[in-house]
């Protein structure tokens, strides 16, 4: 029953991080366009607005490792932000 139960929440999860994502997205993507116009006018990229869409890119990681039965470790909300896996700096 608890794998069944567990396959059911994946629904929920999929539907309130799903959203909480995607909105993020819209923001990782102006982010994106900032950064870019930025970097080309002087030469430096925004370390913060970098760090902001790596946080995003491991999200979406775990969110996915999630919905495919690859883990039972749910993502954000239901559990604490993963900041990053990767070394970036």
């Amino acid at each position: 029953m608890g794998e069944r139960l567990e396959a059911l929440m994946r629904i929920v999860v999929a539907i309130i991080t799903g959203i909480i994502l995607g909105v993020w997205k819209i923001l990782i993507q102006l982010f994106f366009i900032i950064n870019f116009i930025w970097t080309l006018i002087s030469g430096k990229r925004i370390k913060e607005l970098a760090t902001l869409s790596e946080i995003w890119n491991t999200q979406w990681y775990v969110f996915i490792r999630y919905i495919n039965f690859v883990t039972n470790e749910r993502p954000f909300p239901f559990k604490p932000l993963t900041k990053s896996f990767s070394k970036f700096k």
